[in-house]
């Protein structure tokens, strides 16, 4: 299966390449492969690649979420590459099937990216127009 992040998290459409999200499985997990542009803002974290980091929200990011009611896991490790170019960048990471919370039934992602005033917040499924409250902001 493969996703495109086409608006902004309020449905606005992105002024730029859109991020793709490509999901194949097999018997033992599934392989996320994600294709984005690359702003280089902010720059990235000090951390241990492929080790849990907190607060990773905080840089640019492509983060996808698999979920059903009440029930998640953070921070664990993870096999992952990546490539990065001057203007994009692609990755890939190993999500074995018992990470996923039995009866997995909702799946959203986003793409994070920008420092200040220019940080924008990208979502596959965004918040319908119909239904933003005056005032409301990301889910940070």
């Amino acid at each position: 299966m493969e996703f495109t992040i086409k608006h902004t998290w309020d449905g606005l459409p992105v002024s730029h390449e859109p991020v793709t999200i490509g999901l194949k499985s097999n018997n033992a997990g599934l392989l996320m492969e994600v294709n984005a542009p690359f702003f280089d803002d902010p720059a990235a974290p000090l951390g241990e690649p492929g080790k849990p980091f907190s607060r990773l929200w905080d840089y640019e990011v492509v983060e996808a979420f698999f979920l059903i009611q009440h029930s998640e896991q953070e921070e664990l490790p993870l096999e992952f590459e990546v490539t990065r170019m001057k203007t994009k960048w692609e990755g890939k990471a190993y999500l074995p099937w018992n990470y996923f919370p039995p009866c997995t039934n909702k799946f959203n992602a986003f793409a994070i990216h920008g420092s200040g005033e220019e940080r924008k917040y990208e979502a596959l499924h965004p918040v319908p127009r119909h239904e933003l409250q005056e005032g409301q902001k990301p889910d940070l």
